[in-house]
């Protein structure tokens, strides 16, 4: 008994180096009554995680400043409580990090990082411009993901807004 709870405290610590969450504050610190439109329920029920077991998406979206990343963070943490994998990163950083890649071995390799976790968080779509190929690399990760894993997107982009700014953020408004 003692030796399976040091294996899963082991593999829990793992888990969390590997899904780069970085500090956040927790939910029973976050202020209801700040953001006026935060359905807490629907927070509560994404917390549930139900929504990972069916390989389903999310999307947070709302205005600067109203929580989007730690709600998200959130979600990823009770994720990994729960025994899932995860992987938090920015858009700009996945995609920088998938265009270094000098060959398509090396890509494949790496995309592996953003695809194989249970929950992956692609935190600030649209904050950054990006060009047809980061559009092509980020419509290879969420087209692969599809029913098969859980995205989290974050955003501050009105949904009208999102074929206009750049071809990554019409990639996940066609998806």
């Amino acid at each position: 008994m003692i030796e399976r709870r040091a294996r899963e405290a082991t593999n829990l610590a793992r888990r969390t180096r590997a899904a780069y969450l970085g500090k956040f504050k927790s939910l029973d610190r976050f202020d209801w009554a700040h953001p006026r439109k935060i359905d807490r329920a629907l927070v509560e029920q994404l917390v549930g995680l139900d929504f990972v077991r069916r390989a389903e998406n999310v999307l947070l979206r709302g205005q600067s400043g109203v929580g989007k990343t730690m709600l998200a963070k959130n979600i990823g943490n009770a994720a990994l409580t729960a025994g899932f994998t995860v992987r938090f990163t920015t858009l700009a950083a996945a995609l920088a990090d998938l265009l270094q890649q000098e060959s398509m071995p090396a890509f494949e390799r790496r995309l592996k990082r953003y695809l194989q976790p249970s929950v992956l968080i692609l935190d600030e779509l649209g904050y950054l411009p990006c060009d047809s190929r980061a559009a092509d690399i980020l419509y290879n990760i969420i087209s692969r993901r599809h029913e098969q894993r859980s995205t989290i997107i974050s955003t501050n982009l009105a949904f009208k807004q999102w074929a206009t700014v750049s071809p990554c953020v019409s990639v996940v408004a066609a998806s």
